[in-house]
């Protein structure tokens, strides 16, 4: 990431943007900040459900020497949809709704890249967490090709739950796992699809391998045992759009 190229500082100048409408990524806020302003700016952050975080005021001072009065707030380049609205607009439309939901994927690289591939692929929409997440910044939009302007993202405060209204919304939850004994292409992927990818070196999360319906894996015959997830996410993701191409 390169902070100097997106981001703000100083509480007054982040309360504007955050009235003004603009799409706050997250805000970090300097370890024992206190005040009046300080409060007031803080109400704000939590009533705009605004991810926050508490750092050490050394790590706000390298991305700027400048008055940041304690607090920068990273700007986003996207503007988050929400997928309680997105779904049954897809069924609206006479669509079998297909989502993505990465779960810890942290590098903005592999965010851009699964981006594109969804996009190309007719993904309806790709869910992320508001922490543990990578920004979507200028790098991850170029590393998209601009697929990131042009799928909804979603960010939600939990995932487990996301996955509960998915469910409720007739999708079959499909994680990605090497635990799996199904391979992919074993799986009926015609039907209403929520499909989660993980982060590379833990995978998806125990929580939601718990709640989702069906686990699949893609075979490996190589000396290296796993994809990038991002090629990965494209070897599951034109599979179903195969299966839903084929007559």
């Amino acid at each position: 990431m390169n902070p100097k190229s997106d981001f703000i500082f100083g509480i007054r100048t982040i309360e504007e943007a955050i009235r003004s409408g603009k799409e706050i990524d997250r805000v970090l806020i300097r370890k024992g900040l206190n005040g009046d302003l300080f409060q007031a700016f803080f109400t704000l952050v939590r009533e705009n459900n605004i991810p926050f975080q508490y750092v050490p005021a050394e790590k706000i001072d390298r991305i700027t020497r400048k008055n940041h009065q304690g607090v920068i707030a990273f700007l986003s380049e996207v503007t988050y949809d929400n997928i309680e609205t997105i779904i049954p607009a897809i069924y609206e439309k006479g669509e079998v709704p297909l989502v993505l939901i990465l779960d810890g994927i942290t590098d903005v690289r592999n965010m851009g890249a699964i981006a594109r591939s969804a996009e190309c692929a007719g993904v309806h929409a790709i869910i992320v967490p508001e922490k543990g997440s990578a920004q979507i910044n200028a790098d991850a939009v170029k590393t998209s090709a601009g697929a990131l302007h042009h799928i909804p993202v979603c960010r939600v405060k939990s995932l487990t739950n996301t996955v509960k209204f998915l469910q409720d919304s007739g999708l079959l939850i499909a994680a990605a796992t090497e635990k799996a004994k199904d391979v992919y292409y074993a799986c009926d992927f015609k039907k209403p699809v929520a499909l989660i990818m993980g982060a590379e070196d833990v995978g998806v999360s125990s929580d939601l391998l718990r709640i989702s319906e069906t686990w699949v894996k893609i075979p490996m015959r190589g000396q290296v045992s796993s994809l990038n997830v991002s090629a990965a996410a494209s070897v599951l993701i034109f599979d179903i759009l195969r299966q839903r191409t084929i007559q």
